[in-house]
């Protein structure tokens, strides 16, 4: 028999007399800034209990492990997400496009979360994750889609924003590790690239027609020329159902 799944979620909670030394809320934020100053393999238990000045039972009283931490953690940040309601179904690929650029704005605010993104939604059943989940679900079914479509167009919008916006947030990680600004940062890496181009025609000219400040400041607008195109392709699909 398969061992159950144990998630922070669906354990039962513990129950004490006193009240305990640190609440929930104070272990999560701290979570969070530990990961967003040093990343995911910085994180631990006692490091964090030591953030807090607390003993690691505290810590512990509220998780079990270290992946309980990532799970309220994960649900902390998936609450940051703007998702409109709509008035109507026209207006779907506005809120398709508007949840896409709060979803790439909160892994760029949160680099580590590149990382962890593969298991959510499988693993993580946290009430914003699901929140976030079922408006995504009546966003697309407000567009035309059955249910199971809606899904499957809300997970090809959501790996496109977290395949670009991973490679993102691990530019910006090497980037702050150098110290330097990101055009300054592109601009010492620039003649080792061009370099490394020579023998390639395409790219040459592709390196040739930027300058390294103008392909440092591009991210925007790469990321919203690939949006419009996988919208199109969901526009194009909607209008073989009509």
């Amino acid at each position: 028999m398969a061992e159950e799944f144990a998630s922070v979620w669906t354990r039962p909670k513990r129950r004490r007399r006193e009240q305990p030394a640190l609440s929930q809320e104070q272990i999560v934020a701290e979570a969070i800034k530990l990961l967003d100053a040093d990343g995911l393999e910085a994180l631990s238990m006692r490091r964090l209990g030591a953030a807090l000045g607390a003993v690691a039972t505290a810590v512990y009283w509220h998780v079990a492990n270290k992946e309980e931490l990532m799970e309220l953690v994960i649900d902390h940040v998936y609450g940051e997400l703007e998702i409109a309601e709509l008035s109507n179904s026209e207006e779907w690929r506005q809120g398709a496009t508007d949840f896409a650029h709060s979803f790439r704005a909160m892994i760029l605010r949160h680099p580590w979360m590149g990382s962890t993104l593969a298991d959510v939604g499988v693993t993580y059943f946290g009430p914003n994750v699901l929140r976030m989940s079922d408006s995504m679900l009546a966003l697309y079914e407000a567009a035309g889609f059955d249910l199971l479509e809606a899904n499957q167009a809300s997970t090809a919008v959501l790996a496109y924003v977290v395949g670009i916006a991973s490679t993102e947030a691990a530019t910006l990680s090497k980037i702050k590790r150098s110290g330097m600004s990101a055009t300054d940062w592109m601009t010492s890496v620039w003649p080792a690239a061009e370099q490394a181009a020579e023998p390639y025609p395409r790219v040459k000219a592709l390196y040739a027609a930027h300058s390294a400040t103008e392909t440092a400041d591009n991210g925007d607008e790469t990321f919203y020329y690939g949006l419009a195109r996988v919208l199109d392709g969901l526009e194009a699909r909607l209008a073989t159902q009509r």
